[in-house]
C-alpha cells in the first residue's frame, strides 16, 4: 500500500513542505516494516537450516531495497531537491520503482520460503503420528501400548496445533472444509483407537475386536493423507479432484449462461446450453429412483424436468431467430423465454431442496431416541447373540438411509463448504456403522468384558454425535437457501432491476468502481467482522426462536449482503439496492429496540435502566441510518458519499448490537434463575454454549479439532496401569 502510494505520487513543478514530508514518512514507514519483516524472516532461517541461505539472502535483498527506498525520499529537508547533487524520488523515479520491484520479489521469495517451512513442518509431524502408529499396532503387551499412546497422544496435540494454524490460513473455503473433515475425524478417531486397540489387546483372539481396530488405523491413515493433499495441493499419482456436481450448483451455472444471453447472443452454442441441462436432469434421477422420495415429490421433480426441456427449447429457438435478425420483437420474446427458463430452473431447485430436507428431517426426528443403539448394548451385555444379530440388520437399514439422506442433501446445500460437510457425513456413517456392529459382536461374545463395553459406548456417541452434526447441518442448508447465510444473505423484499417491470427492460445499474471499492473496502470489512460476532453471539442462545435472536439474526444477514457488496459481490448490485437495504436493516433495528423494550417489562428492575438506555441508543442509530438511506442524491460524488455513509451508520448499529445481545442473553438467564425457573449455569456452560454452536458454522469449522480433548485423552492413558 505504502509503495504504491510512492510510486503513483503525480509530479507537480510546486511541492509544499507539507507534501515533502508526507513523501518522507512513507519512505521510512515502508523501511521500518521492511526491517520488522526481514527480523522475523532472519529468525525463521536460524531455526531451518536446509533454507538458511536462500532465506538470508531474500532478506538481505528486502532489507536493502527498503533502505534504498528510505534514501530516495529523504526530501523533507531539501528545498529544491533537483537542482541538489542528492538523488531522490525526484530526480529519480526510476530508482524507486526498481527498489520497489526488488523488495515485492524479495518479500514474496521470503514469504514462500517461510510457507514451504510450514508444509515441512506439517509433513514431519505427521510422519511422527505414522511412525507411532505403526508401533500402536503391533504392540502385544498393555503396558507397552500406555507408553506408546502416551507419545502418540501427545505428537496428535502438536499435529492438531499446526493443522489448525494452516486451516485458518487457508483462503479457499473448499479446502477449508475438507481440512476441518479431515481433523475432525482425527480428533473421534483419538479415543476409539484408544478403545478399540485397548479390547484388541484383551481379546486377541477376537476376530470381530481385530476388524474394529483395522478400521480405525485404516480411516486414521486416510485422514492423515488428505491432510497432507490439502497442504501441498497435489493428489496421489497426480490426478485431479474430481467433485461429483450438485444439482444446486449446475442450476447456479445454467442460468447464469442463459441470463448472459442479454448481453450477447453469441458466447456460447445451443448444444453446450442442452448439455448442461442434461447433466442436471441426470442428476435429479438421484431423487426420482431414491425410495425415500415421497411420491409428490417424485412427481412434481419429473412434470418440472419435462417443463425444463419444453422452455429450453422455446428459448434456442427465440435465440436462433434473435442471432438472425435483432428486432425489437424478437428482443422482447427472448426475455420472456429467458425467464420463463430462469422460472423453470428456481422451481425444480425448489423442489428438490423440499424432497431433500423433509426427509432429511423425518429421518433425523425418527432416529431421535437413539433406539437400536441402546437395543444393541444391552443384548451385547446380556451375550445374546441372536438378538445382537437382529439388531445389526435395523442399524444396517438406518445407515443406509442415511447415507441417502447426506447424497440428497449435497445436491441442495448451497454452498461447496456444506456440500463437502455433507459429504464427510456420508462417509461418517457409512465407515461408523460397520464399526458399531463388530464392537457390539466383541461384546456379545464378551458379556463380561468392561472394555469391550467401553469400545462399543465409544462407537454409539460417535453415531449420536454425527446425527446431532446433521440436525445443525440441516439449519445451515435452510439457512442459505432462504438467503440467510453465506453467498445468498439477501432479504428476499429486495427489488431486482426489471423484476417487475412490464417492458421487460433493465434499469441502467449505478456501480462503485474499483477506486471507490478499495476506499470502502476497510469499512466493509470492519461490518464483516461484526456479522461473524454478531452470529456467534446469536448462537449461543439456547432458544433461538426468541424474538430477539431473530431480529439479530436477520440484521446480521443484511449487514452481510452489504459488506459484499463493497466487495462488488452478492445480490447487492446497485448503489439503489444498499440504499434500499440500509432503510429494511434500520426497519429490522427499530422492531428489536420494541422487543427489548417488551423484554424489559420481565427484567429485575436494577437491570432495566441500562437495557432501555441501551434500546433508545438503537432508535436514534436506525433513525439516523433512514434519513441517509432515503435522502436525495445527484452525482456520482453525493452517491459515494452516501454510501459510505450508509456503512458507517450500519456499523455503528452492529457495533451496539454485539453489546446488547450478551447483556440480554446474560438477563435472561438471570431472570430465569431468578423466578425458579432455571438453575443458574455452571460456569463452563457458556464456553459450552459457543464452541458447539460456532463449531457447526461453515466459518468456524476451522476449531473443530478439539485440542483440549486430544490432551484429555493423553492424561486418561495415566489411568490405564491401574485399571
Amino acid at each position: 500500500s505504502q509503495i504504491t502510494t510512492l510510486i503513483n505520487h503525480k509530479d507537480k513543478p510546486k511541492r509544499s513542505d507539507k507534501t515533502l514530508q508526507a513523501i518522507q514518512r512513507v519512505g521510512q514507514a515502508v523501511n521500518l516494516a521492511v526491517g520488522r519483516f526481514v527480523t522475523v524472516g532472519e529468525a525463521i532461517a536460524n531455526e531451518n537450516h536446509e533454507l538458511k541461505e536462500e532465506m538470508s539472502v531474500a532478506c538481505i535483498e528486502a532489507r536493502r531495497a527498503g533502505e534504498t527506498i528510505a534514501q530516495l525520499t529523504n526530501v523533507a529537508s531539501l528545498d529544491h531537491p533537483e537542482s541538489d547533487s542528492h538523488i531522490t524520488i525526484f530526480t529519480d523515479k526510476t530508482g524507486v520503482v526498481k527498489a520497489a520491484r526488488l523488495l515485492l520479489s524479495s518479500v514474496t521469495k521470503v514469504l514462500v520460503l517461510a510457507d514451504r517451512i510450514v508444509i515441512k513442518q506439517i509433513i514431519t509431524s505427521r510422519n511422527k503420528v505414522l511412525a507411532t502408529m505403526e508401533q500402536l499396532e503391533k504392540v502385544s503387551s498393555f503396558q507397552e501400548f500406555v507408553q506408546i499412546f502416551s507419545q502418540f497422544g501427545n505428537e496428535m496435540v502438536e499435529f492438531a496445533h499446526l493443522t489448525g494454524d494452516r486451516q485458518n490460513d487457508l483462503k479457499d473455503e473448499k479446502k477449508k472444509a475438507r481440512m476441518a473433515a479431515s481433523r475432525a475425524v482425527l480428533e473421534k478417531c483419538t479415543m476409539m483407537l484408544l478403545t478399540a486397540s485397548k479390547t484388541c489387546l484383551r481379546h486377541p483372539d477376537c476376530e470381530s475386536a481385530r476388524i474394529n481396530k483395522d478400521g480405525v488405523f485404516h480411516r486414521m491413515r486416510l485422514a492423515l493423507e488428505q491432510v497432507i493433499e490439502i497442504v501441498t495441493d497435489s493428489r496421489p499419482n497426480g490426478e485431479n479432484e474430481m467433485a461429483p456436481i450438485s444439482i444446486y450448483s449446475g442450476i447456479k451455472e445454467f442460468k447464469n449462461k442463459v441470463e448472459g444471453l442479454r448481453e450477447n447472443l453469441y458466447f456460447l452454442s445451443k448444444e453446450n446450453l442442452s448439455t448442461m441441462l442434461e447433466v442436471i436432469l441426470e442428476h435429479t434421477e438421484d431423487f426420482t429412483d431414491s425410495a425415500y422420495t415421497s411420491h409428490e415429490h417424485r412427481e412434481h421433480i419429473l412434470e418440472l424436468s419435462k417443463q425444463a426441456k419444453m422452455e429450453l427449447e422455446q428459448l434456442v429457438s427465440v435465440w436462433m431467430q434473435a442471432q438472425n435478425q435483432k428486432t425489437k420483437d424478437l428482443m422482447e420474446d427472448l426475455e420472456v423465454a429467458i425467464l420463463k427458463t430462469c422460472q423453470c430452473m428456481n422451481e425444480l431447485k425448489r423442489e428438490v431442496h423440499s424432497a431433500a430436507t423433509s426427509l432429511a428431517a423425518d429421518l433425523l426426528k425418527y432416529h431421535t431416541d437413539h433406539m437400536v443403539l441402546k437395543a444393541l448394548k444391552i443384548t451385547g451385555v446380556e451375550g445374546n447373540l441372536e438378538a445382537v444379530a437382529e439388531y445389526t440388520c435395523k442399524l444396517s437399514e438406518q445407515k443406509e438411509q442415511l447415507v441417502e439422506m447426506c447424497r440428497l442433501l449435497r445436491h441442495v446445500s448451497g454452498t461447496e463448504p456444506l456440500e463437502i460437510t455433507c459429504i464427510h457425513a456420508e462417509d461418517t456413517f457409512q465407515v461408523t456403522g460397520p464399526q458399531i456392529i463388530s464392537a457390539a459382536e466383541t461384546l456379545a461374545l464378551h458379556p463380561s468384558s468392561k472394555i469391550a463395553k467401553e469400545n462399543l459406548e465409544v462407537f454409539c456417541e460417535a453415531w449420536e454425535s454425527q446425527l446431532s452434526d446433521m440436525s445443525m447441518l440441516l439449519r445451515e442448508i435452510n439457512d442459505v437457501f432462504e438467503g440467510r447465510r453465506g453467498e445468498k444473505r439477501v432479504y428476499l423484499s429486495l427489488p431486482r432491476p426489471g423484476k417487475h417491470n412490464a417492458n421487460l427492460k433493465a434499469l441502467k445499474p449505478v456501480k462503485l468502481d474499483t477506486e471507490e471499492q478499495a476506499k470502502i473496502a476497510k469499512l466493509g470489512l470492519e461490518l464483516h467482522l461484526l456479522t461473524s460476532d454478531v452470529d456467534s453471539e446469536t448462537e449461543r442462545w439456547e432458544d433461538q426462536e426468541n424474538e430477539i435472536v431473530q431480529h439479530g439474526q436477520g440484521m446480521s444477514s443484511m449487514a452481510y449482503s452489504m459488506y459484499l457488496f463493497t466487495r462488488g459481490e452478492g445480490l447487492l448490485k446497485t448503489t439503489q439496492d444498499l440504499f434500499h437495504q440500509a432503510e429494511i436493516f434500520a426497519t429490522e433495528g427499530t422492531k428489536l429496540a420494541s422487543a427489548l423494550h417488551a423484554f424489559s417489562d420481565q427484567v429485575h428492575d436494577d437491570d432495566k435502566p441500562l437495557l432501555l438506555l441501551e434500546a433508545e441508543k438503537l432508535i436514534s442509530l436506525c433513525k439516523q441510518l433512514q434519513t441517509t438511506a432515503k435522502a436525495s442524491v445527484q452525482g456520482k460524488s453525493a452517491t459515494f458519499t452516501k454510501v459510505d455513509a450508509c456503512i458507517l451508520k450500519t456499523r455503528n448499529v452492529m457495533t451496539l448490537l454485539c453489546q446488547l445481545l450478551p447483556l440480554c442473553c446474560k438477563l435472561l438467564r438471570k431472570n430465569k434463575a431468578g423466578s425458579g425457573c432455571l438453575k443458574p449455569a455452571p460456569p463452563w456452560r457458556e464456553d459450552r454454549i459457543r464452541t458447539g454452536a460456532n463449531a457447526h458454522s461453515p466459518e468456524r469449522r476451522a476449531e473443530t479439532f478439539g485440542i483440549k480433548s486430544l490432551e484429555n485423552h493423553v492424561t486418561n492413558t495415566t489411568f490405564l496401569e491401574s485399571k
